[in-house]
């Protein structure tokens, strides 16, 4: 399948002698923003509220052209090159101190063909964004956690979504690609074309080219059985989602978050603040069966709140609806395949003595159709993981004491860290590379980066989790 000609582009002016962010701003059917523009702050600006970086411009990419155009300025001016897309990357790589940043956020069409459940993406489309279209014709693809989540961060980072266990990650339901190369070439990827370019990007994470149209495979997914089940924290309550997470049939797919209970509509007000397993879920079978399936969920305990109930697909994101804003976080993330009642018995403490309210520890079981793909198949190689387990300090305030959060941070992360089997690419902050390493097995780690040398020799794109290049 070919995505070469989708969303085709006038071609732009040529560029006359001058300065060279002149030469650049000429040739762009987008626009470059520069500090000299008034919305420059609010370009730069990131989902994370301690972080400030003033890049030198970025280029506001309205159609592929504008990819090569950046990355062919960048390449011939030796600047450093950023890419963003969503926003929401946890090591804020999108935007990068004196580089040229690629700002795919506009770039955002979709078209389904709801005939070959297919859908064509641009990559500053968010989840939401998709979700809907999609849901309208009865489909989905399994997602991003929050509506803002930008389809290509989650996608060329593997895309563990609300629908992991029934139809696998993101990149499971990939059929073909357009990538920016960083020799300015524009080439589709896909099992039949660069094949070898269409591994990497599934799982690589931004490191082999910037990806400017995603083909998706889409399933039939109308109604699911979706909200937030509240039960009351306990080590046996934990221990018997565990279980049950990864045991449940296929079609449940679950995000469990030890928390404090929010002052949501559907939370009793005496119970607010209480520390309390948030279970979010997502159920893509019959209603009927799916009931039952919940059963041995609401049996671990007398609910605090019970809000799962029949609704479109795109509804599960108003239950995470708050994750959008601006904020600030301290996370540590890693899979696992066994969790000792020690780790688990941590965890409890840890949010009783919580730095912020608003902190949580992130639970999912795994499995299903994911682990049904062969770990070599694609980049994103953790395929056989039962657990997912993040410590995601948050807090509101930039004022706030960054290391005191960090602190409870690091304090939970020794305890947990000998459980860890591997780490998501798309949950790491700037960790430095031996965790990087830990995102990808070796075998992996060395075919990545032998495609790396072959489509990126000079490391041009670098500024995400690095795999550096190997002849």
């Amino acid at each position: 399948m070919t995505v070469a000609t989708l969303f085709a582009a006038p071609t732009p002016a040529a560029a006359p002698p001058g300065n060279h962010l002149d030469e650049l701003r000429s040739r762009l059917l987008g626009r470059l923003v520069t500090a000299d523009d008034a919305d420059y702050d609010e370009a730069r600006r990131l989902l994370y509220l301690t972080v400030d970086r003033r890049p030198l411009a970025i280029v506001r990419a309205a159609f592929v052209e504008d990819v090569v155009a950046a990355v062919g300025h960048a390449r011939g001016h030796a600047l450093p090159l950023a890419v963003r897309s969503g926003g929401h990357s946890l090591a804020s790589f999108g935007v990068v101190d004196d580089a040229l940043v690629v700002d795919l956020s506009g770039m955002k069409r979709i078209a389904i063909d709801p005939a070959a459940r297919i859908a064509r993406v641009q990559p500053g489309a968010t989840s939401g964004d998709l979700a809907g279209p999609a849901n309208a014709h009865g489909l989905a693809l399994t997602t991003g956690d929050t509506h803002s989540v930008g389809m290509g961060g989650l996608t060329t980072g593997g895309g563990i979504g609300f629908m992991v266990r029934k139809y696998g990650l993101a990149i499971d339901n990939l059929l073909a690609a357009q990538v920016v190369t960083a020799a300015g070439e524009i080439v589709t990827a896909s099992e039949e074309e660069h094949a070898d370019l269409f591994w990497a990007i599934r799982g690589g994470g931004g490191n082999v080219g910037i990806v400017t149209k995603f083909v998706y495979r889409l399933a039939p997914v109308g109604q699911i059985l979706g909200g937030e089940l509240i039960l009351p924290a306990s080590r046996e309550v934990l221990r018997g989602y565990l279980d049950y997470s990864v045991s449940a049939p296929d079609d449940l797919t679950t995000i469990a978050n030890l928390m404090h209970a929010p002052p949501a509509p559907h939370v009793p007000a005496e119970r607010v603040g209480e520390v309390v397993l948030s279970i979010l879920v997502c159920w893509t079978g019959s209603i009927e069966e799916g009931e039952r399936a919940l059963a041995p969920l609401r049996a671990l305990a007398e609910p605090v709140a019970d809000a799962v109930t029949p609704i479109p697909y795109p509804e599960i994101y108003r239950f995470t609806a708050h994750q959008a804003l601006p904020h600030a976080a301290s996370i540590r993330m890693t899979f696992a395949d066994e969790l000792r009642d020690a780790a688990l018995d941590a965890a409890l403490a840890a949010m009783e003595r919580s730095s912020s309210p608003f902190s949580l520890i992130q639970f999912r079981g795994l499995g299903g159709a994911m682990a049904r793909v062969s770990a070599d198949a694609t980049a994103f190689a953790h395929r056989d993981r039962r657990y997912f387990v993040a410590i995601i300090g948050i807090w509101l305030d930039a004022a706030e004491d960054a290391a005191a959060h960090q602190a409870w941070t690091e304090a939970l992360w020794r305890v947990i860290c000998p459980e860890r089997r591997g780490v998501y690419v798309n949950f790491l902050e700037d960790e430095g590379p031996d965790r990087v390493r830990d995102a990808y097995p070796p075998a992996t780690y060395n075919r990545l980066a032998a495609i790396k040398w072959r489509y990126d020799p000079e490391n041009l794109f670098r500024f995400n989790q690095n795999v550096p290049p190997q002849g």
